[in-house]
């Protein structure tokens, strides 16, 4: 009896075997070449899209200057010349150059050959205020800039607010600001600032608003509430009075009780008792004496 395993001897064709290697390296073949392309195509890319020069930025073109110069704008922005494109924050660079106090708002964009436009919207001065020193408002009245000699002076002053005013309550005082620039706005838009140029905007709470004009800071007492119709009162006062030849040191509209009435103090007239100036009182009829 027969004591060893039965085997049974099987015989392997070479042929056969090379052929399944054939159509095993034949599938795999287009996987390979397809990952050693991408890591190719990846490897340039970095090389030259990345650490190359092909999207460094060549150039920072700004748009809208005439108060501040390119040259401090690329001093703030933190992206510079030859950094990349691609991977340049764009928000950090408008945070930054709003950060100059002329600059109302910064809108970036990339374009190509690599370069940034950088579109600068700057801050327009519309009055002056006094907060131990003057300081610059702007068309919305935020106060934004420490006057200087070189900003231009020559603009109306807002009076009645101080620096404690303002920084304990500057939700209200703003404003108050805004209020008083809308109204040298009504008064230009009316041709006034050709008769008298403003050179005072007094605000008050309370008593509402005053104005000083002209070279000779003809007061003009607008009160509160239906400023549109007061300035249209005005403007038949200072024509009646022009067509005189006369002068106003003031004009009061801010009578509560007799709206309607405009009250004249006429420059350079003494009246008859204590050499006070002459006033004449106005209502919708026209003048009635002095």
């Amino acid at each position: 009896m027969a004591r060893g395993q039965n085997r049974r001897k099987v015989d392997r064709d070479p042929a056969a075997e090379q052929a399944k290697l054939r159509r095993a390296f034949a599938f795999v073949l287009p996987s390979i070449v397809a990952t050693a392309t991408v890591a190719l195509l990846a490897g340039s890319v970095w090389r030259y899209g990345v650490n190359g020069d092909l999207l460094r930025i060549r150039e920072l073109r700004f748009d809208g200057l005439s108060r501040v110069s390119a040259a401090e704008l690329r001093e703030l922005s933190p992206v510079r010349e030859g950094d990349h494109l691609l991977l340049s924050d764009l928000d950090a660079l408008a945070a930054s150059l709003r950060g100059h106090p002329w600059i109302a708002s910064v809108e970036v964009r990339r374009t190509f050959p690599p370069a940034l436009e950088i579109r600068v919207t700057e801050r327009r001065a519309a009055a002056l205020v006094n907060f131990d020193g003057l300081y610059l408002v702007d068309e919305a009245g935020h106060v934004f800039k420490r006057a200087t000699p070189g900003d231009g002076l020559d603009l109306p002053l807002i009076t009645g607010v101080g620096r404690e005013d303002f920084v304990g309550r500057q939700a209200e005082v703003e404003p108050l600001l805004a209020g008083a620039l809308a109204l040298a706005g009504r008064w230009a838009e009316r041709g006034l600032d050709r008769r008298a140029a403003l050179s005072e905007i007094h605000v008050d709470p309370d008593w509402g608003v005053s104005l000083f004009a002209g070279d000779e800071g003809m007061e003009v007492r607008l009160g509160t509430g239906e400023i549109p119709a007061k300035l249209e009162r005005l403007e038949r006062v200072l024509a009646a009075l022009a067509v005189k030849g006369e002068k106003a040191e003031a004009i009061h509209l801010d009578n509560r009780r007799r709206p309607d009435w405009v009250t004249v103090r006429l420059s350079g007239r003494r009246g008859p008792a204590g050499g006070r100036p002459a006033v004449a009182k106005l209502d919708g009829r026209g003048p009635r004496g002095p």
